[in-house]
């Protein structure tokens, strides 16, 4: 049975959540008409992260987990399962267990991430 509207809207909430501890250090910004955090003065396909709701699941972009192969290699089983694309998690329901990896996740994500800006700048 497809999920229902009210189980992904959860999803999209608890998945928007993960990401609100960098809204202070990155700014947001759209791709494609979507909500996208990317640091600042970042410009075309330098984001981090977003969220994106669809009709049988909500999907989660986290761009250096297609750029790190250490992101990649850490993961767990289970959430590699979720790990559909180069840098795209889809979710049909909370997973409280995975949810909690995916925080550590993006955690080491945006190291690295903000680790290349400072890179590029020097």
């Amino acid at each position: 049975m497809p999920p229902s509207v009210a189980q992904l809207h959860a999803v999209e909430v608890r998945l928007r959540q993960l990401l609100a501890p960098y809204e202070g250090r990155l700014e947001w910004a759209t791709i494609y008409g979507i909500p996208t955090l990317r640091k600042p003065g970042a410009t075309g396909h330098e984001w981090f992260a977003f969220v994106k709701p669809a009709a049988k699941f909500v999907s989660f972009y986290l761009l250096p987990i297609h750029e790190h192969a250490s992101l990649r290699s850490s993961l767990s089983p289970a959430l590699a399962k979720k790990l559909t694309g180069r840098s795209t998690f889809n979710f049909a329901a909370v997973d409280d267990a995975l949810f909690t990896e995916l925080e550590g996740v993006i955690a080491r994500a945006f190291d690295l991430y903000m680790a290349e800006s400072t890179d590029a700048a020097s």
